[in-house]
């Protein structure tokens, strides 16, 4: 085991090989390096998968003998100063390193596929390996210091990677949002970090814990310097996990490929915020105020994101706010003291939410190659819905995904989330309430983009979209150019004759397909030759490589959750544990916690009944609201209809609160357009201020010095007759005069 351990340093840096590989490839064989691209993605595939299986070597020895290993090495010594670097291996460590590698092979797995079409491939696989290296080193480290490098070199990955398609003015505005914000939050944690190794002279995480604690313990800490530190280190953790208010920049980092949302935006980089708060819960939970402020934070964060989420329209912004709102749940976890709750919903939230975003994706996908249908309208769910036929793996995999996110069991996340609203009842009702309600919207919103994507008929919204725009839906093809008017008036025919025959428009093949069109190499998009009239008229499923990670993703959704169930597992005294509890030993000791006893059936049972009843609750409104009626996304006729409601005084106030509801939704509760009247737009104008100030003021009394002493000098240049007696008279008056006043004040 000794041997083992002593070769964990070597995780961060396996992956690191392919972007320097990359890079001396370009260097030195351009050519072949790019006619051999392909090749780069097997390599970033096996080295990540030679970290998981390392990963999972040090897990299974953790589990069995309940260790935690550190190792340092020196880097700065002085006479008051020293400074190590070192790789600490403990359950935390290990969650976050297999959750980190298994996802990211999928991902990559996934993105040779996705990717092929990119004339930036290499680039893309290099960013992705480098941003699992900076991550894998995050989690790894063993001191304050060290986790800052690496936090900022995950911040600095996703900033490449949110604006990978940096010619799109959204991906650029998008990744300059992402980074800015995270600068906030980031300085805040480099605040915090210097503030405690002031208190405790410390930045290695054992050390800062011991002397912390005993400084508490006897009460020598200042009451309003400690609190103030772990509110700036805490800040870190906000804008990375994207929790209110520093959440604004999720949702846009949605411009980037899908596969890295699925990779950094829903398993691994936004749970660096949470796996922040999780190292440094020994230091959090002896400060009451700030344990406080993390659940609230949380809960807070749980509740916004699922609002935001309800009237969204953009299939990857929805599943951003169900992220925003999971880790809300994860953080009132740990605010709340439950460590293994919020590490628990940690990992079946990572797998399902990768397998949702992917499943995405190869929505996207497919949307991209039909008739007419561009970058963003093919993540636009108004136009979308009748995939079910055409998708059947994407579907199936996806409804897995939607199922566990909305707590139904056996799937994983039911677990999770189960544990979590039990305990935040135990906390506070008030918390309790809104969790509950707040699992309720979750599933509402998640079957709403199901129930848009798959079910219905895909020609009425065509139809729909067409009636409300000025130029024909089908008259511009995927890169700006006109489609004959002869194809844009078959399909114009052929979506009246569907529709007055109850027919779907993906039913009809209408052009045969160009065989080579996914072997076409072109930025952001694939091509389609429209020239040559061969085209798709339909969605189609994606290929192998691509439903490979939804399937493998998929088996994890449905088993992950099963690793949090006691199975009979009883230690030393007596207490039922299991793999999860018996993983996380170590930490928990280091807690000075206690694990429960072997679980209450009946009151799990009792509590599982009614999250679940409230999911189902959701789950058929959702169906209630979306099955029926695809014609817009918020149909308040329909509405009216099932609650027999008639026209009158009360029914306009229904529809202006739910007209009120929609937008506040839709338009992101508009903390957004807050902060930019606010923030941006006051910046701005205290810029200008402070230039007018600098350019009228300071400059001017600089320029105005100058200017009195040129005239000055040309006065003086006159009275100056060049006679001695002169200068002598004049210096003798001025002294005279310079005395006489002085005596007469004196």
């Amino acid at each position: 085991m000794q041997q083992t351990y002593q070769y964990g340093w070597i995780i961060p840096f396996i992956p690191l090989l392919i972007p320097i590989l990359i890079g001396v490839g370009l260097l030195l064989f351009p050519t072949a390096t790019k006619k051999l691209r392909r090749m780069w993605s097997f390599q970033s595939v096996l080295l990540l998968s030679i970290v998981m299986i390392f990963s999972i070597n040090l897990s299974i020895q953790q589990i069995n003998r309940n260790s935690i290993y550190q190792y340092v090495w020196s880097w700065i010594i002085t006479n008051d100063f020293s400074l190590e670097f070192g790789y600490l291996i403990d359950p935390l460590t290990s969650i976050m390193s297999i959750l980190i590698t298994s996802v990211g092979i999928m991902v990559l797995i996934y993105s040779d596929n996705y990717m092929a079409h990119d004339q930036a491939y290499l680039r893309f696989f290099a960013y992705m390996s480098f941003f699992s290296t900076s991550m894998l080193g995050l989690v790894t480290s063993s001191n304050l210091i060290q986790i800052y490098i690496f936090w900022e070199l995950v911040g600095v990955c996703s900033y490449l990677l949110i604006g990978f398609w940096f010619t799109r003015p959204l991906a650029a505005n998008a990744c300059q949002k992402a980074f800015v914000t995270n600068r906030i939050g980031d300085f805040g944690l480099l605040l915090g970090i210097l503030g405690f190794f002031w208190i405790t002279g410390s930045f290695e995480f054992r050390d800062l814990f011991e002397i912390f604690n005993n400084f508490i313990f006897n009460n020598e800490v200042h009451f309003v310097f400690v609190p103030l530190c772990a509110v700036l280190l805490f800040a870190g953790a906000v804008a990375k996990s994207a929790q209110f208010p520093l959440h604004v920049w999720l949702p846009d980092a949605m411009e980037g490929p899908t596969p890295i949302s699925a990779l950094i935006h829903a398993a691994t980089m936004v749970a660096a915020g949470i796996f922040l708060v999780a190292r440094l819960f020994p230091l959090f939970i002896v400060i009451p105020y700030i344990m406080n402020l993390i659940s609230l934070i949380g809960i807070i964060t749980v509740l916004l994101g699922a609002t935001l989420a309800l009237a969204q329209k953009d299939i990857k912004r929805g599943l951003a706010y169900s992220t925003m709102s999971q880790l809300g749940y994860m953080m009132l976890a740990l605010g709340m003291g439950s460590y293994r709750s919020a590490l628990f919903h940690l990992i079946t939230h990572a797998y399902s939410k990768a397998l949702l975003f992917l499943g995405s994706g190869s929505i996207i996908h497919s949307m991209e190659t039909v008739v007419g249908y561009s970058p963003y309208k093919s993540q636009n769910m108004a136009l979308m819905g009748g995939l079910t036929k055409h998708l059947p793996i994407t579907k199936s995999t996806f409804l897995v995904g939607t199922l566990s996110l909305c707590g139904i069991p056996p799937l994983a996340c039911f677990w999770s989330k189960d544990e979590i609203l039990n305990d935040s009842w135990l906390y506070s009702t008030i918390f309790g309430i809104i969790a509950c309600a707040t699992a309720g919207l979750t599933a509402f919103y998640m079957f709403r983009i199901y129930l848009l994507t798959f079910e219905g008929h895909l020609g009425v919204h065509l139809q729909n979209y067409i009636g409300k725009q000025k130029i024909p839906f089908y008259s511009l093809s995927l890169w700006g150019k006109r489609v004959s008017k002869r194809i844009n008036k078959d399909l114009r025919l052929l979506i009246m004759n569907n529709n007055n025959k109850s027919k779907s428009f993906l039913k009809k093949k209408i052009y045969p397909i160009d065989e080579g069109a996914r072997n076409v190499t072109r930025p952001f998009i694939t091509i389609v030759h429209f020239e040559n009239k061969k085209v798709y008229s339909y969605p189609y499923e994606s290929d192998n490589t691509m439903l490979f990670p939804l399937l493998v993703l998929g088996l994890f959704t449905l088993f992950i959750g099963f690793i949090g169930i006691p199975l009979n597992q009883v230690n030393q005294e007596g207490v039922n544990l299991d793999i999860l509890s018996k993983w996380l030993t170590p930490s928990i000791n280091l807690l000075h916690q206690k694990f429960n006893d072997s679980m209450d059936w009946y009151e799990f049972l009792k509590g599982a009944v009614f999250s679940v009843s409230i999911a189902s609750l959701g789950i058929f409104i959702a169906y209630f609201l979306y099955k029926p009626a695809y014609s817009s996304l918020f149909n308040l006729d329909l509405i009216n209809s099932v609650l027999n409601i008639k026209r009158g005084p009360q029914t306009i106030l229904w529809d202006k609160i739910l007209n009120y509801l929609y937008n506040w939704s839709y338009n992101r509760a508009y903390i957004d357009s807050f902060y930019t009247m606010s923030l941006t737009a006051g910046i701005r104008k205290s810029a200008e201020l402070i230039h007018f100030f600098d350019r009228r003021v300071i400059d001017g009394i600089t320029n105005g010095v100058g200017v009195i002493s040129f005239f000055v000098g040309e006065v003086i240049k006159y009275i100056g007759g060049g006679r001695i007696s002169s200068y002598l008279f004049f210096y003798l008056s001025y002294v005279s005069v310079f005395l006489y006043l002085f005596i007469s004040l004196f």
